[in-house]
């Protein structure tokens, strides 16, 4: 395919057609199953395609690069972090984490649809950017759903990062555990834990000095 087709292919399809989606689906899930057991950049678009079963010509009416296609799932899983860890917010006009309904936790639930690439970000080969990229979104989300309830700059990044570290540390729990438990389940733990500590680490990280 020549370089006018494509640009021709490009401005004529339809984002929303499902051939379109079906051939970005193969792609993306093709680019999880070859990040298993090499690093990014070594990543061919010909592996890509022979594993996803798709033309090169096809490729490149989508993405200019391999790269390209990673930051459009990166950024696809970042927006549905977002929109999952909000849920709660949605359901009371202010939250009180120690009093956090289990039902409407949907972390557990994104990791879960996007398990691949969690497997990935936690294995023993990952490159340590993707996991400080999920972490920084995290501290991220945190901190622009605080409000005005947070103490000093410096004790607010202290705080964020507690909290973040931690959330990180049960997805971590949960990979090490081979994902066997339900997301319901996991939120019943991340409210147990909410009562149990959460008041407790709040106060520790507003009156550590340092």
């Amino acid at each position: 395919m020549g370089s006018r087709d494509v640009k021709r292919g490009m401005e004529e399809m339809n984002p929303n057609d499902l051939r379109v989606i079906q051939t970005k689906k193969a792609l993306h899930q093709a680019l999880l199953e070859l990040l298993k057991t090499k690093p990014l950049e070594t990543v061919s678009v010909s592996a890509l395609c022979r594993r996803g079963a798709i033309s090169r010509g096809a490729f490149y009416l989508h993405y200019k690069s391999v790269e390209e296609l990673f930051d459009e799932h990166l950024r696809q899983l970042l927006q549905d972090l977002e929109e999952s860890y909000y849920e709660p917010y949605r359901r009371v006009p202010n939250l009180v984490p120690s009093l956090l309904d289990p039902s409407t936790i949907r972390i557990f639930h994104h990791v879960k649809k996007y398990q691949t690439f969690y497997e990935i970000v936690f294995g023993d080969k990952s490159p340590l950017s993707y996991y400080y990229s999920l972490l920084e979104k995290i501290k991220s989300l945190m901190r622009s759903s605080s409000g005005s309830d947070v103490p000093d700059d410096r004790n607010a990044s202290l705080l964020f990062a507690y909290q973040a570290n931690a959330m990180m540390g049960l997805l971590i729990w949960w990979h090490e555990n081979g994902y066997a438990f339900s997301p319901e389940h996991m939120n019943e733990q991340l409210a147990a834990l909410l009562r149990m500590y959460g008041a407790r680490g709040v106060s520790d990280a507003e009156g550590d000095n340092v």
